[in-house]
């Protein structure tokens, strides 16, 4: 196999099933090597179709969101063929329930493996980059982190998934500016595709439902291009932007930035404010909408 990441060394989290499943497939078609990382034995069943496939895999079996696995996932990818260029965050669940409904638990497992398991590989990932650049290496590695609109724009009975993903988009920032002067980008997504999560909420079914024919738009494999695409060496102008993907459409996610301001020489007064919190409002453009609204 050859492309644009050919003998780039890759591991993707979550990569069993749905998203993660075809970004691992086509970063193997395009030449890249890859870690395979997941709960179960989907991980080795993919591994196997890439090798199958005359690609180059091995699978990885285990908790991203596990600080001390994490690291051993990221040395797993260094002794196997020798290197890392490329970290795609792709793990995560959903615990869809009204805020006044959310138990602790619910809350806690979202947080645990959609942001926890973001941190923790990018962590040691980030730390054997630093070291690589310290020790005068080469480096050009990237970073592609998995939100969603739900973190983005907020979606109702999303709470806790929202606030990971908002959590990731934040990290993705974040880590492009500390990481820059290592070499390494980092990037996000928010995609919109089939996977087992979308397929449980009953407010997606008829958009995810495979059409009887032409373009299957909800299909995971077409997020997949843009993966590799940041994974690959071509990609490294670009870094600290959130990209949303679904069907043939890509476009930037545009974060919180600063808007109009009034300023006082002085303290406001609690009366003063309320005169010109209605002057901010009509100069800023409304707030895009909250899913589910």
């Amino acid at each position: 196999m050859s492309g644009i990441c050919q003998d780039r060394v890759v591991v993707v989290t979550g990569a069993g099933q749905g998203l993660g499943r075809e970004h691992a497939l086509a970063l193997a078609a395009e030449g890249a090597r890859v870690v395979v990382n997941d709960l179960g034995g989907t991980a080795k069943a993919v591994a196997a179709e890439i090798d199958a496939a005359g690609g180059a895999a091995v699978a990885d079996i285990g908790d991203v969101s596990d600080w001390g696995y994490a690291e051993e996932l990221i040395g797993r990818a260094v002794a196997e063929f020798g290197t890392l260029d490329a970290l795609v965050n792709n793990a995560g669940l959903n615990r869809d329930r009204m805020l006044v409904s959310m138990t602790e638990a619910e809350w806690d497992l979202v947080l645990k493996v959609d942001l926890k398991g973001h941190a923790a590989p990018l962590r040691h990932a980030a730390a054997y980059w630093r070291t690589c650049a310290k020790e005068g290496r080469p480096v050009d590695a990237r970073i592609i982190n998995t939100s969603s609109g739900a973190g983005l724009m907020g979606s109702v009975g999303q709470g806790n998934y929202g606030a990971a993903k908002a959590g990731i988009a934040a990290l993705t920032v974040i880590a492009a500016a500390e990481l820059a002067r290592y070499g390494v980008t980092a990037n996000a997504i928010a995609p919109s595709a089939r996977t087992p999560m979308t397929e449980a909420v009953g407010a997606f079914a008829d958009k995810m439902r495979v059409p009887d024919s032409g373009f299957d738009a909800m299909h995971p494999g077409n997020i997949s291009p843009l993966v590799v695409w940041l994974a690959s060496a071509g990609s490294g102008e670009v870094t600290g932007r959130v990209f949303e993907s679904e069907g043939g459409a890509i476009g930037l996610a545009d974060g919180w930035r600063h808007g109009p301001q009034r300023v006082l020489e002085r303290r406001w007064s609690p009366t003063e404010i309320g005169p010109a919190v209605s002057e901010l409002l009509a100069e800023s453009p409304a707030p895009a909408e909250v899913y589910g609204t």
